[in-house]
């Protein structure tokens, strides 16, 4: 099952800075990839928080908790 990723800025106001990525389907070993390529482009802009909205997501592997803790790492030291 393929992933599909959509991606939400706030601009302006308090919520300023906070990036929504929507995901669906499938996130493991073989788009886990794609994720953290899209994920790459959106920490190179300012970024203050980042939430994964995972209601439509169907599975979910190991690959899918590394990144996400990846994430909140880099988040963690900017």
């Amino acid at each position: 099952m393929p992933l599909k990723i959509k991606i939400f800025r706030t601009i302006g106001g308090q919520d300023s800075g906070v990036v929504t990525l929507q995901l669906a389907g499938s996130l493991d070993t073989a788009t886990a990839p794609e994720l953290e390529r899209q994920l790459a482009s959106v920490m190179m802009g300012p970024v203050k928080a980042i939430v994964f909205d995972l209601a439509q997501l169907k599975f979910m592997s190991s690959a899918g908790i590394r990144i996400f803790s990846t994430t909140r790492k880099t988040l963690q030291e900017q």
